[in-house]
């Protein structure tokens, strides 16, 4: 759906966001895609003035793992699991912890400028809206900025981005995400692991839909708009937006990718370590493989596995290191790296499955 002309030049052109309401504006996302919804996060931040006006912009993404921008995404989540079951991993320009996405995941964005940037009353927004709904609800801000139910179980999780002049907090609120997909997802299954970066605090969470199955996505996105409208005395008009169309965001596709690169979602990693070892069985007997690594920008810096000199020659062993130094760390680095050394291998099945198995676990560890 194209957006209204008035509604094109005042996304357009700064200082002039008032085509939809002095006050303010709402904005739907057409789009489930996690690095497009992104983008327009960025694009409002960095291309609409927000003087005397405010945003508030709704979204809903297909399976996603959301990192924050300081994160490590090994230590984070299930990287294997998620590229099994094809789910998304996408790195936000905001901090804080890590969140799934589903379609039963509500994501609300509010655009202000800094001076104005207020979690708290945004939360609370929330909150009335919920109660609006249903006024026996029992749900609370914590001081953390979360929204718990019934006291205990966390519904929304709250990040946020301050520029000089503008700034924008995001929540989640959980409808009927699948908890499942949710836990499995966000439990690493990498040991060894060292980092400095920020890590996110588990909680109980707990959908809306399983405290009432009549709160369903659409009636909470309609009632949390109608309560932004009320309290910032605008039409309560919601306005969806394509976060594809060039024509009223110049530029967004080029965010859009940019959000979807190596070296942004991986590679902007902070520096870890990894100190572990994994056991390898061959015929009949099995061996300890001792496997220390440091990762910086995402690319191996220093390797070292340590693998007994009977059971693969050493010569070939070094290979591997001299090759890994230097290399992303991904599984499909050390696929190509082992298929183009086992080039080099002498022609003996019994070395070359040994080198097979080695390179698998190497796999395994990314």
């Amino acid at each position: 759906m194209a957006l209204p002309r008035s509604l094109r030049s005042c996304l357009q052109r700064p200082g002039v966001l008032g085509g939809a309401g002095a006050g303010g504006l709402i904005l739907q996302s057409l789009s489930d895609d996690v690095y497009q919804n992104l983008a327009v996060e960025d694009w409002i931040h960095e291309q609409v003035s927000l003087e005397n006006r405010q945003v508030l912009f709704l979204w809903r993404n297909a399976p996603a793992v959301v990192i924050g921008r300081h994160q490590n995404p090994w230590q984070e989540c299930n990287l294997r699991l998620m590229r099994q079951k094809g789910i998304k991993l996408a790195r936000r320009r905001s901090g804080g912890g890590t969140v799934y996405h589903d379609l039963g995941n509500i994501n609300l964005t509010f655009f202000t400028t800094r001076k104005k940037y207020e979690r708290m009353d945004n939360l609370k927004l929330v909150v009335r809206a919920l109660k609006a709904l249903r006024p026996q609800l029992d749900v609370q801000v914590t001081d953390r900025y979360d929204i718990v139910l019934g006291g205990r179980y966390k519904i929304s999780g709250t990040a946020a981005k301050l520029g000089r002049t503008t700034a924008y907090h995001h929540c989640t609120l959980l409808c009927g995400a699948d908890k499942s997909v949710l836990s499995s997802v966000l439990k690493s299954p990498y040991k060894g692991l060292k980092s400095n970066a920020t890590a996110s605090v588990p909680s109980s969470v707990r959908n809306l839909l399983e405290e009432d199955p009549a709160l369903t996505c659409e009636l909470l996105l309609e009632a949390i708009a109608e309560e932004y409208a009320m309290q910032h005395q605008i039409d309560h008009h919601v306005t969806l937006i394509n976060p594809a169309d060039e024509a009223v965001l110049p530029g967004i596709n080029n965010k859009t990718k940019e959000l979807q690169t190596w070296e942004w979602v991986y590679g902007k990693t902070p520096k870890f370590s990894i100190s572990t070892y994994f056991d390898m069985t061959y015929k009949d007997s099995v061996l300890e493989v001792k496997v220390d690594m440091e990762v910086k920008h995402g690319r191996i810096e220093v390797c070292s596995i340590d693998v007994p000199e009977q059971w693969l020659p050493p010569g070939l062993c070094q290979e591997l290191v001299k090759s890994l130094t230097g290399s992303r760390f991904c599984p499909d680095e050390v696929t190509l790296l082992a298929s183009t050394v086992l080039r080099t291998c002498p022609q003996d099945d019994e070395l070359r499955n040994k080198w097979n198995l080695l390179c698998e676990n190497m796999r395994m560890l990314m």
